[in-house]
């Protein structure tokens, strides 16, 4: 008698596995959309982020896209330009595959020449005798200058003439006691080399006395005479940097908490400036207008920012505005960002803030002084100009 033995397998699924799958799943979706909440929420300064990733995602331009879906649908292809529509990828590839842009020459030395990496920016607007190789650039000080372990002796502060305060008309237009304009300095010890005694190397050019935020004094009272309300921020960014530990890089990190800080307190802010000095030579810093000698200003922009378009028209019309009433004296506007550069500079906290770098390490308080009051006198009529222009359209709508 043959034995016939069955095949078939049974397979019993209790209801409470179903249940606890479930769980399992919804667990891991609310755990995965929790810490996207958190990270997304979080200051930027905290944020977790990738240098690597940004560079790849900043590379793949709008028209790159535009080439890939093309190239999947060719109907696209009717509206791209019509000379080599694959073009745009290729180098696109090129440039994500080996960080070489055929349009740039620069991308091949620039890892492999010492110090090139300083070229590695961009010039949005080339003011007069502007070119790659005398861009602004800041040099970071050793650390014991930073800590005032080798603070140098002062010299020629006899020299520098303080603004006087002269009595003025009233302006035609203020803010009426509001003050809307931020001025402060992230890198608050940058000093010249002029007042520091012995001193020779752009690099030691650091100073807890005799520094940049004497500039940033001049400015705001320059912009108070312009009815243009001020504030100067005075806060020292290396003194705060040491007491933390941290390096000179997160100047920009330690200025932001004092930027945000500013804006709770007075909700009236509208424009933020972050004056610098170049690590530049006199040559490539100074200008002669009508027979005085001026210290030439720049204007920084960070690529790395939401507001760098913004940011960038602003400072090109004050480029512009300044190389109409005083020839020469804005070296233009650049765009930095990248490996080895900040790129945010804390533009991402207002549409209308800027970094300038006012004269270099060779300078003298009277010619960036008169720099100050000449970019005083720009921005002033600048501002005034956009109040009219809102003021127009706030009236058209409320029409």
């Amino acid at each position: 008698m043959k034995r016939r033995y069955s095949t078939e397998i049974i397979t019993v699924i209790h209801g409470s596995t179903i249940i606890k799958s479930f769980l399992i799943v919804f667990s891991l979706l609310l755990f995965v959309f929790s810490l996207s909440a958190v990270m997304t929420s979080l200051k930027p300064e905290y944020r977790l982020s990738s240098k690597s990733v940004h560079t790849v995602t900043n590379q793949f331009t709008g028209k790159m896209l535009f080439i890939l879906l093309a190239n999947e649908n060719h109907y696209f292809f009717s509206v791209l330009p019509k000379e080599k529509e694959s073009s745009g990828l290729s180098k696109g590839l090129l440039k994500l595959s080996t960080n070489i842009s055929l349009d740039d020459p620069r991308s091949l030395l620039g890892r492999e020449l010492p110090g090139f990496s300083i070229f590695d920016n961009e010039i949005l607007v080339a003011g007069e005798g502007t070119d790659y190789t005398n861009m602004p650039y800041e040099s970071s000080p050793p650390s014991d200058v930073l800590n005032e372990e080798r603070e140098a002796d002062l010299q020629n502060v006899d020299r520098i003439k303080e603004p006087q305060a002269d009595a003025k008309e009233t302006p035609a237009q203020t803010t009426k006691g509001r003050k809307v304009v931020h001025i402060y300095h992230s890198h608050n010890r940058e000093s010249f080399l002029p007042y520091l005694k012995g001193v020779t190397d752009p690099n030691l050019a650091h100073h807890s006395q005799i520094n940049i935020t004497k500039l940033g004094m001049k400015l705001q009272a320059d912009l108070v005479d312009k009815g243009v309300g001020a504030f100067h921020d005075t806060t020292d960014i290396m003194a705060n940097l040491n007491k933390k530990g941290l390096t000179y890089p997160k100047s920009y990190q330690e200025s932001r908490l004092a930027i945000q800080a500013a804006k709770v307190e007075n909700k009236d802010l509208e424009y933020f400036i972050d004056i610098h000095r170049d690590s530049r030579r006199k040559k490539d810093t100074t200008i002669t207008l009508k027979g005085k000698s001026y210290a030439k200003i720049a204007f920084v922009v960070g690529r790395n920012n939401p507001n760098y378009e913004k940011n960038a028209a602003l400072a090109t019309k004050l480029h512009n505005a300044l190389q109409k009433k005083y020839p020469g004296i804005s070296r233009g506007v650049m765009k930095q960002g990248g490996a080895g550069h900040n790129g945010v500079y804390n533009q991402d906290i207002s549409s209308n803030a800027m970094l300038i770098e006012i004269g270099g390490v060779d300078n003298t308080f009277e010619e960036m002084y008169l720099t100050v009051d000449a970019f005083a006198d720009v921005f002033s009529e600048y501002y005034w100009e956009a109040k009219a222009v809102d003021n127009v359209k706030g009236n058209s709508e409320a029409q």
